[in-house]
């Protein structure tokens, strides 16, 4: 038994006996002590699919028939089989166990058909759990309280470590990676996830332990059980390789904090938050990276998990900002926060980062606006709208080339990153030349809406005009302004031929200012003008 070096890879498999029967018994609290037994139905009619360790007691075995362990032990108490239900209350499962590490899945390669143990890469975790031992020990200890029977086998390689955990002698055993073969050899062959044909097809040749597996040659071996008896022989001994998909994408960004008793108060939570990003920070720094997205699970001591996550709109290496971020993202939660009965453990990831800008400091910056001092407020100003309203609806204008309205400026998300203010550079001019100064309205409309008008002459500005079912008696207008279509972004258009448009400035009779144009010229583009407003002015 050794508990690993912790630079060498260690797979931790859980394994959960009898688990469809106690995950129904802890959803629909039913008595765990009194015999129970699932139901499904299989090739001959119904059987028993899972049984606790009570109702073997009593000579009901997996597979039997219900109608006979009915007549073996008239005290079963028999439900039918969730299999859905036993997955999703395994992911679950797998969720909390991100506590110890954020490398877990469900193990794809269940003892019987139902879903039965999780695997965890606890490669450089334990040191924080003050070694394997004291981590194992911890996930036993929780793992009862939930009234749940588990092994444990911890190993270098995924194959190893499910083998020990079904089919050691220990409810707990860690192989270290010398010891891989050893503690191998005396398992039968089932230890190596093979099915039982092939298990009954090796045992009457002989062959029922996996030390008698390495007198055989490879190339016999291949010809008579085909590829995967040789594979699995060399998963399980490390000499080939299993990938395993986490549930979550492993993350080089880690910091976590457990209790000695659950949070209760909003304050402390917040206390905690500010912790684990100020063990962030240097995490960030070694790597020279900014945090862009990240994650906080909290863990209750009932074992269910739920998770936040926050964004950045520029890469961001300041604790006390990123705690702000997940606090007021939990301040939003309100009356909805679950708590329970406290928060045991809090993990933070960093999910995204990257590369970080460092700037020079200014040495007049005395002279400086605020902002421009601190352009990082401005970045944290963006990153608390965007993570209460969603950054694609915060944002900047950028101006583009172009004379049409519409096409003048784009939209940029602010998870494009804020760019800093340019005081420097010299004010725009506004002033124009008398013939050209045709005001912009204050608020330009999403999409110009038709209107109907009446006008003096075709060619002119209107006298009247209906939008909305409101129609307005115009005193005043001042116009044209033509704008000319953009040839060369509509010539492979399948709109059609784009018109020239004559802007005019107008003002009701109320005082109501309008900007309205004229698309198409009156007799060589169109015979029938229309009307639009494009924006409003106050």
């Amino acid at each position: 038994m050794s508990s690993g070096n912790s630079t060498e890879k260690r797979i931790l498999s859980l394994w959960l006996p009898d688990w469809p029967v106690y995950r129904l018994a802890r959803a629909v609290q039913l008595d765990p002590s009194a015999p129970l037994a699932l139901r499904g139905a299989r090739q001959g009619g119904e059987r028993v699919v899972a049984l606790n360790k009570e109702a073997r007691g009593l000579g009901v075995s997996r597979g039997q028939l219900l109608t006979d362990a009915l007549a073996v032990a008239s005290g079963l108490r028999v439900h039918g089989e969730a299999p859905h239900a036993d997955a999703r209350a395994l992911k679950q499962l797998s969720d909390w166990c991100g506590r110890y590490t954020p490398w877990t899945a469900p193990d794809p390669m269940p003892v019987h058909e139902e879903p039965d143990g999780i695997f965890l890469d606890i490669t450089g975790c334990a040191h924080l759990f003050g070694g394997e031992a004291r981590l194992v020990e911890d996930l036993m200890s929780r793992l009862a309280a939930f009234g749940l029977p588990a092994r444990v086998g911890v190993a270098p390689y995924p194959g190893a470590a499910w083998a020990v955990a079904r089919y050691g002698a220990r409810a707990v055993t860690l192989v270290a990676k010398d010891k891989v073969r050893a503690a191998l050899d005396p398992l039968p062959l089932s230890a190596l996830r093979l099915d039982m044909a092939m298990v009954d097809d090796l045992a009457r040749l002989g062959m029922k332990q996996v030390r008698d597996l390495h007198t055989l040659p490879r190339a016999p071996m291949v010809a008579r059980f085909g590829k995967v008896l040789a594979a699995r022989l060399d998963q399980a001994l490390g000499r080939a390789s299993e990938p395993i998909s986490p549930d979550m994408p492993l993350v080089p960004f880690r910091t976590r904090l457990q209790f000695a008793e659950g949070l209760m108060a909003l304050t402390d939570i917040e206390q905690a938050i500010r912790l684990l990003s100020d063990e962030m920070v240097p995490l960030l720094h070694q790597a020279d990276q900014g945090a862009r997205r990240l994650e906080l699970h909290l863990f209750r001591t009932d074992g269910m998990r739920f998770s936040i996550d926050v964004g950045t709109s520029v890469p961001s290496d300041d604790g006390a900002q990123i705690a702000a971020l997940f606090s007021e993202r939990l301040t939003g939660f309100g009356e909805g926060l679950e708590i329970g009965l406290g928060i045991e453990a809090m993990v933070l990831h960093v999910t995204a980062a990257d590369p970080i800008a460092h700037t020079q400091a200014d040495i007049t910056e005395v002279k400086k606006s605020r902002l421009k001092r601190r352009p990082a407020d401005l970045g944290f100003l963006v990153d608390r709208l965007g993570n209460r309203l969603g950054f694609d609806r915060v944002g900047r204008f950028e101006p583009r080339e172009s004379h049409i309205p519409e096409n003048a400026v784009v939209f940029i998300p602010a998870v494009a990153g804020i760019r800093p203010l340019e005081e420097e550079r010299e004010p725009h001019d506004w002033r124009v030349e008398e013939r050209q100064r045709v005001g912009r309205p204050l608020r330009m409309l999403p999409c110009a809406e038709a209107v109907e008008t009446i006008a003096e002459v075709p060619d002119g500005p209107p006298r009247q005009f209906r939008w909305r079912r409101v129609t307005y008696h115009v005193a005043r207008s001042e116009g044209p302004e033509r704008i000319a279509p953009e040839w060369w972004r509509h010539r492979n258009s399948s709109q059609g031929r784009a018109h020239v448009r004559d802007y005019y400035r107008v003002e009701d009779e109320q005082g109501r200012r309008f900007w309205l144009y004229r698309d198409g010229l009156f007799g060589r583009e169109t015979a029938n003008p229309k009307w639009f407003v494009h924006g409003v002015f106050g």
